[in-house]
């Protein structure tokens, strides 16, 4: 009985392994992705150095110094004040050596904003993929090029690995404002406390929405309504919010234009209707009553933005009056209460 039930056993887990073999093989490209991933996030957790080292290192400057006290008071008013989840991140700093180190990837369909996704483990359907390596991004942008889509390589400021890795500082958002920085901090925050399978675009605009409502509230909390961190963060926030409508009203009038065009068209024709529409929007930019920026299609003076980046706004920006009247109608206006029950109507992951 015994003899018999070891080779029950054996042959139960050589069955498995088979399995194993042959869903390597059948997704090998996904694991090797991972892998390669995994390796390039470890890097960097394995090199950076504890915050408390590097405030007693005399030849770190000073002014980098202050950003990182700034960081720790922004992860604990986050925390203390608004809620979110308390973790190690943000503990430790990676020092990029002035280099770019991540590089995402999006496409989109060139007459339709319909992005192409990828699918993951646990996180389901994401519309970006993301390389700790520029040729293998650079290599997938060229090959999404060739089959038609329309995509862009960006560089993200920070990003959260959802509690699977501790996420450092990085020696680049160092470069930031006080407002700036806070935001970023607050926005990656977020993802580590409410995140959606499936849902990028709820996650992306809920992290923008709390990152925005939040530094105003830490930066009143810390220097006062009329201090001069608050009213620069407010004015840069007042013209963004200008600048994002009008590329959102720019989207839909897209939006409007592909659904005119027919599968038959040439495809020569729609992009020239496509082109003449991306130009009136980038010259009306320009209209725009901004307090900082007054010229602000200088941005697109050597390239036109395709359909990853009125798409990418979309996915950030479009649901902010959405979250903004939700908050007041139904939470009074307090961003705790609002965030305490998107925690509990989305339990993380």
């Amino acid at each position: 009985m015994q003899k018999r039930t070891g080779k029950i056993i054996k042959r139960t887990l050589l069955a498995l392994l088979a399995v194993l073999v042959i869903l390597v093989i059948i997704y090998w490209e996904l694991v090797a992705y991972g892998v390669r991933q995994g390796k390039g996030q470890l890097n960097i957790v394995w090199n950076a150095r504890p915050v408390e080292e590097v405030m007693k290192d005399p030849a770190f400057p000073d002014s980098l110094k202050a950003k990182l006290v700034l960081i720790e008071q922004v992860r604990k008013y986050a925390i203390d004040s608004l809620g979110l989840k308390d973790t190690k991140n943000y503990k430790t700093l990676y020092d990029q050596q002035g280099e770019e180190i991540m590089f995402v990837v999006t496409a989109c369909e060139p007459f339709r904003f319909k992005a192409k996704e990828w699918d993951f483990p646990i996180l389901g359907s994401v519309p970006y993929k993301g390389f700790f390596n520029k040729e293998r991004a650079i290599a997938l942008r060229d090959e999404l090029n060739k089959e038609g889509w329309d995509t862009s390589i960006r560089n993200p400021g920070g990003w959260s690995t959802l509690g699977w890795f501790t996420d450092p500082i990085l020696s680049k958002m160092l470069e930031r404002g006080e407002g700036d920085l806070a935001n970023l901090i607050i926005h990656e925050m977020v993802h580590a406390t409410i995140f959606v399978k499936d849902s990028i675009d709820f996650n992306e605009n809920l992290a923008t929405f709390i990152g925005d409502r939040g530094t105003e509230q830490f930066l009143i909390a810390t220097h006062g309504k009329d201090s001069e961190e608050y009213l620069t963060y407010v004015g840069e926030d007042s013209d963004f919010t200008k600048y994002s409508e009008h590329m959102l009203r720019g989207t839909e009038m897209l939006d409007s234009l592909y659904n005119t065009m027919q599968e038959t068209d040439p495809t020569e024709q729609k992009s020239a209707l496509k082109k003449t529409a991306i130009e009136k929007i980038v010259r009306l930019l320009d209209t725009l009553s901004l307090a900082i920026n007054k010229k602000p299609s200088d941005r697109f003076r050597d390239w036109l933005p395709n359909n990853t980046y009125f798409i990418n706004m979309k996915r950030y920006q479009s649901q902010q009056e959405l979250f903004w009247d939700d908050m007041k109608m139904n939470f009074a206006g307090d961003l705790k209460a609002y965030i305490r029950y998107h925690k509990k109507k989305h339990p993380f992951l």
